[in-house]
């Protein structure tokens, strides 16, 4: 008798973990790789954030499990920085629930609202956990088409009104992974009257939303009147405050929905360790001035890295948002073709885009989450390679 699920036998093999494979085998023959494909910030937490920490860890109360839904100090701490942020109003007992990790937040979300068989409409492209979680669950992921020269704004007119009826969620991520497309209010407006027409869920994963540049700021979906109404949205600290292995973020929205997500996860975890809650509200109800400083940084490893493509003639929108860089593959190559060549020839990862769906083929993302001396190294590493356009056979 096999012991192992259909689901799990038909989950589609996770690409980051290959190449990571690949990454230790180049790096046992000396080889000195440069990871551009994970988005996992090399900065570190805010001092005062480890300070918070250390200093709770020491009491022997905040040792024991915390409440289901989180502490209290970390769900005011949320509702603190919605008001502030984006002037919106959100329950601290009702709508706000802490996750651990808001990738966690997304799988156990899709238990908690869809049934086998329901389908949801996933970005495409977009985060590949989209797509598992969706699968995990036992329901029918449908592709939400996004474009390039539509500013990744989804294309609902490509969507047949049959599915948009039948469609139980959909998926939304600005500033998104891995396109670093940014949104305005006017998406999020549209997104709540369609998700209100065809009486389905609406899922904002706000995962980057404070890491933007050149003077935008990301909107909420929350700030849409009556959003909480068809809406939740899912944040984490985990870019914004470096705090990725923390494992620390929140949802936020429909009161009903964060109720079911609540008694689901009541009954597969405890929460997260109290100590790293305090220190992530310690974080929300900061002057966020460290954020900003993260995102000089980023814009500004953005900027060299963008410069480089445009030198070697790849062609790359430049963002306001995010730790990505997505760039479209010279012709002659597949985006899997041109990701192995980098990996073998230069030592350096990247993603390729279809790795993020079927609209992601032709394009490559970059994450910025090495220091400036080696991003210089990648492109001088890049001038070396014969990869202009139509050199390959």
């Amino acid at each position: 008798m096999p012991f192992v699920s259909e689901k799990v036998k038909n989950l589609p093999p996770y690409l980051f973990a290959s190449f990571q494979r690949k990454k230790k085998e180049l790096e046992a023959d000396g080889v000195d790789v440069i990871d551009l494909g994970i988005g996992a910030p090399d900065l570190p937490a805010p001092s005062f954030v480890v300070d918070r920490l250390a200093e709770e860890a020491e009491h022997a109360a905040n040792q024991r499990y915390s409440t289901y839904s989180g502490c209290a100090e970390f769900r005011e701490a949320v509702a603190h920085f919605y008001k502030q942020q984006y002037d919106v109003d959100v329950d601290p007992d009702t709508e706000v629930l802490a996750l651990i990790g808001s990738k966690e937040g997304i799988a156990n979300l899709m238990q908690a609202v869809i049934d086998p068989g329901d389908t949801v409409l996933v970005p495409d492209p977009g985060y590949p956990a989209y797509r598992t979680a969706v699968h995990l669950a036992g329901g029918v992921s449908a592709p939400l088409p996004l474009d390039d020269t539509n500013g990744y704004v989804p294309l609902y007119e490509q969507i047949g009104q049959e599915l948009m009826n039948r469609a139980k969620m959909m998926l939304l991520n600005y500033p998104g992974n891995p396109t670093a497309a940014t949104a305005d209010f006017d998406t999020f407006l549209e997104a709540i009257a369609k998700a209100a027409e065809h009486n389905m869920l609406l899922v904002h994963d706000a995962a980057y939303d404070m890491i933007t540049f050149n003077g935008y700021e990301a909107p909420s979906v929350l700030q849409v009147p009556n959003a909480k109404e068809h809406a939740v949205e899912l944040g984490s600290l985990s870019k914004s405050f470096n705090m990725t292995g923390w494992r620390i973020g929140y949802a936020v929205g429909n009161a009903e929905v964060i109720n079911a997500l609540a008694t689901l996860k009541s009954n597969i975890d405890t929460s997260q360790f109290l100590p790293i809650q305090k220190a992530a509200a310690t974080a929300l109800r900061s002057d966020l001035s460290a954020v900003k400083e993260h995102s000089s940084v980023y814009q500004a490893r953005m900027e060299k890295l963008y410069s480089g493509f445009h030198d070697l003639g790849i062609h790359a929108d430049k963002p306001n948002g995010t730790i990505f860089l997505w760039a479209q593959v010279p012709d002659g190559y597949s985006s899997m073709e041109f990701a192995d060549k980098l990996l073998h020839e230069a030592g350096v990862i990247v993603t390729p885009g279809h790795a993020f769906g079927s609209r992601g083929e032709g394009y490559f993302r970059v994450a910025l989450t090495v220091g400036e001396e080696r991003l210089d190294e990648v492109i001088a590493r890049l001038k070396k390679l014969d990869i202009k356009e139509g050199s390959h056979p």
